[in-house]
């Protein structure tokens, strides 16, 4: 098996040293203990006496998952080689694709809705709209399919092509002469994607935003430099860097980060199960950095490798933090190739802040507490004891609300999560100050 360091909550190597201890049974002595001779027992009576002729791929599939799962650790896990493929492109922050955002098109996660189409590529060029729906891609229905699956679909080779058919809404451009609901196809050739993880502005008083949106991409070090440089460029003292909804990713990426804003000093140590504490990430006094006012902006989503910038700039009173108290992930995997292309992901160490606060469960308390009330709980009732199949329309607030009882005569409502508002340009943040409570509250903190 191939070897891979791998932390802050992401698959990709760093330059991590490697903390894997070697404690159980080794692969020559485990065939000798009892537990995994009832194993290959248990297996062998499957294959002998089940009623049709199991699936041998899928057995052994179960058994490594419920080998890991009964870690009870949702950090540690294992990816199948398919869905190993995307992650390594998402990973690898490029691949060939029709340039357009996915979400979820049902309100059960399935199906795939575009949420955004850039400026610069196939689907742009095809007229393809935001808010369209994915029906086919090829042959194949899509409306019901797994997410991962649909991009699995539409990304492929260099050059290739790939048909689609779209679904467009009945209010919209380009639905039918009756204003319902019209499809088409169209088909693309598979152009370059890049993914862009940071995004940035500049807001009134010259005050600069950059949003750096995850660290699980191979190319967040050179995007975030060329921010903060353009920064500089535009004669920015006053910086908010917005780390909300960063669900982290490479700990090299994490330091490089932070370390743009920090000319000396640790930035975090890793201490693995013997005990062992190593400092892995210190400051470098560079050009690049910047030097001026810094706010960080955390949520409760916040997590991993956005932890560790926001503790180590918090801990050298290089910036105020502010928001809520982040997630609390502070442990880092070492992940293993696996021979069928997959990958298993193994947590092996924590992290830990230059002033010796461990991460794992604990979190980043802010400097100053503030709710993110950018995406508020939408509204959402339940009820029962109507006739089966009844349609309701309940007031709320003024408005109503349609709802249809299942044949028990309960009926349920969930209204719609708000999106946050993407640009079409890729790296252009949208900022809205009138209704985001961290930031109107971070801009106030600059002297």
């Amino acid at each position: 098996m191939n070897k891979t360091f791998l932390v802050a909550g992401a698959l990709a190597a760093t330059a991590a040293v490697g903390y894997a201890q070697m404690n159980g049974y080794t692969q020559q002595g485990l065939p000798n203990s009892k537990a995994a001779q009832t194993f290959l027992q248990v297996y062998d009576a499957l294959n002998q006496l089940y009623l049709t002729k199991p699936d041998d791929d899928k057995l052994l599939e179960g058994a490594i998952n419920g080998m890991i799962a009964s870690l009870d650790d949702p950090f540690t896990y294992y990816s199948q080689p398919e869905d190993n493929a995307i992650d390594t492109q998402n990973l690898a922050g490029e691949f060939y694709g029709i340039g357009v955002q996915l979400i979820a098109g049902n309100a059960d996660g399935t199906g795939g809705k575009v949420d955004t189409v850039f400026k610069v590529g196939a689907a742009a060029q095809a007229g393809v709209q935001a808010g369209d729906t994915f029906l086919k891609v090829g042959d194949k229905d899509v409306s019901t399919a797994k997410l991962n699956d649909i991009v699995k679909l539409i990304r492929g080779e260099k050059g290739t092509k790939v048909t689609i058919t779209f679904g467009r809404g009945g209010s919209g451009a380009g639905a039918g002469s009756s204003g319902q609901a019209s499809t088409y196809n169209v088909t693309m050739e598979r152009q370059p994607v890049t993914i862009v993880s940071v995004e940035q502005s500049v807001l009134p008083g010259n005050v600069g935003y950059i949003a750096l949106n995850t660290f699980y991409n191979q190319q967040v070090n050179q995007q975030f430099q060329a921010a903060v440089a353009d920064m500089k460029k535009k004669g920015v003292q006053k910086l908010v860097l917005d780390l909300r909804d960063n669900g982290g990713g490479l700990l090299n990426s994490g330091i490089f980060v932070a370390d743009q804003f920090l000319q000396s000093g640790k930035i975090v140590s890793v201490r693995a199960g013997s005990g062992k504490t190593d400092v892995i990430g210190e400051a470098k006094n560079q050009a690049t950095d910047y030097t001026g006012q810094l706010v960080v902006l955390i949520n409760k989503n916040s997590a991993s490798a956005s932890e560790i910038v926001a503790g180590a700039l918090q801990d050298s009173k290089r910036a105020q933090i502010v928001g809520e108290q982040s997630f609390g992930k502070g442990v880092g995997q070492q992940v293993v190739t696996t021979v069928d292309g997959g990958r298993v992901a193994i947590v092996n160490f924590t992290c830990i802040t230059p002033d010796g606060h461990e991460i794992q469960k604990k979190g980043i308390t802010p400097n100053v507490a503030v709710a993110d009330n950018r995406r508020p709980i939408p509204l959402n009732f339940s009820g029962s004891g109507v006739p089966a199949g009844s349609k309701l329309t309940l007031n709320v607030a003024g408005k109503p609300v349609e709802v249809t009882a299942d044949k028990e005569g309960k009926f349920t409502y969930t209204g719609a999560i708000a999106r946050p508002v993407t640009s079409a340009t890729q790296g252009q943040a949208v900022v809205d100050l009138k209704t985001d409570a961290e930031l109107q509250k971070a801009l106030t903190l600059f002297k």
